[in-house]
Parts: structure tokens; C-alpha cells; sequence
């Protein structure tokens, strides 16, 4: 297996593997430009977005600044919005669905490192080059979901269609659809059903 091959299955890799490092260079220096350029250059801003991300479909809006890691390992659908400082770690692959509303600081971050800080730690070739030992595990949020500010999802979560995640929560398990679901660790305070219709709030209208 390549590196690339072997990152993407959630196995120990080799990050400085040269394929990589020209993905990472590219998704970076991209993320950059994106985030120097206004918003009002609609069609550059467009354009520089799907360089970064092939896998992006229509009516995708990513305010900025954006930080991908690499970019071309992840995946959006229609609609999606993403607010101020979204960061994807996508050294395994990030599906993000259809009309996905993703709120100011929201990270999705799939890198795993041991907990042991003897295979934790920096080690040293013999011709001096550094390397690490870390996998990935994916992350997939379905469609129609609202992830609020300051989320931070981990690797090998799933979060299913039609949920929605409080602000400040930190996503360490999968989230069945249609949750509402809270706290660090987040967890699921109730279903999302018709009662939550904001057309039977009086004071909203």
C-alpha cells in the first residue's frame, strides 16, 4: 500500500510520504489565498474553493477563514454553510451532507495518536528525518444537520441525518438521527419532532 492508501484506511502512515506533503502544500496555500480574498470576489473565492475541495457540490458556502489539511479527502453536499474558522483534519475521508448549517470555530478532526507517549513522540531516522506514528478515523455528518458554534467532532464519529449539535460540544461517539444532542462528552438529550416547529412559537412572529 501507499502511504496515501494506507492514511485513507485508518492505518499507521508516514506523513512526510512526498505525495502527501505536495497535497498538504497545495491545500494550505489555497486555504491562504481563500482567506485573503474577499468575500465579494464571489467567482475567485468559488473557484479556489473547488480546487481545494473536488468533492463539492452546488450552492456550498464557506464564509472563511477555512483550514483544511488537505481537502481533496473530503467530500460536501448542496447547501451546505459553513461559518468564521471552519477546520477540517481530513487525513481520513470527511463526508459532509446535504444543506449542512456548520457554525463559527467547528472542527472536524480525524488524526489519532497513541496515548502512550513512547509511540506518541517524535522519532528520528538515521539520516535525521523526523516522522510520527498516527492513523485517522473517518468522520461522516448526514444531511440536515446543524452543528452550532464551537463543535468540535473526533475521529469515527457519525453523526446521523436531521440532528442538531449544541454549541461548545465535543462529539466523541455516533449520534443516531434526528438528535438533539449536547455537552463534552456530547450526548443525546432528546428526538427532534414536530413540537419543535417554530411555526408554534408565538413570540418568534
Amino acid at each position: 500500500m501507499t502511504e496515501q492508501e494506507k492514511m485513507l484506511a485508518g492505518k499507521i502512515y508516514d506523513s512526510s510520504d512526498e505525495t502527501l506533503l505536495a497535497i498538504r502544500t497545495k491545500a494550505h496555500k489555497l486555504c491562504q489565498t481563500y482567506n485573503q480574498t474577499a468575500d465579494t470576489e464571489e467567482e475567485a473565492r468559488e473557484q479556489m474553493m473547488r480546487d481545494l475541495i473536488p468533492e463539492c457540490a452546488k450552492g456550498v458556502y464557506l464564509q472563511g477563514p477555512i483550514y483544511f489539511d488537505y481537502g481533496a479527502f473530503t467530500t460536501i453536499g448542496e447547501n451546505t454553510f459553513a461559518n468564521f474558522n471552519f477546520t477540517v483534519l481530513d487525513t481520513c475521508p470527511v463526508h459532509i451532507g446535504n444543506n449542512v448549517f456548520i457554525g463559527p470555530n467547528v472542527s472536524l478532526v480525524t488524526p489519532m495518536h497513541p496515548f502512550r507517549y513512547q509511540e506518541r513522540n517524535i522519532k528520528f531516522r538515521p539520516d535525521g528525518t523526523a516522522y510520527d506514528d498516527e492513523y485517522a478515523k473517518p468522520i461522516t455528518i448526514g444531511d440536515n444537520c446543524w452543528l452550532a458554534s464551537n463543535v468540535v467532532v473526533t475521529g469515527g464519529v457519525t453523526i446521523g441525518e436531521g440532528c442538531v449539535i449544541g454549541a461548545g460540544s465535543v462529539v466523541t461517539k455516533d449520534i443516531p438521527p434526528h438528535s438533539l444532542a449536547v455537552g463534552n462528552p456530547c450526548k443525546v438529550i432528546r428526538q427532534i419532532t414536530e413540537a419543535d416547529s417554530i411555526r408554534d412559537r408565538a413570540d418568534l412572529w
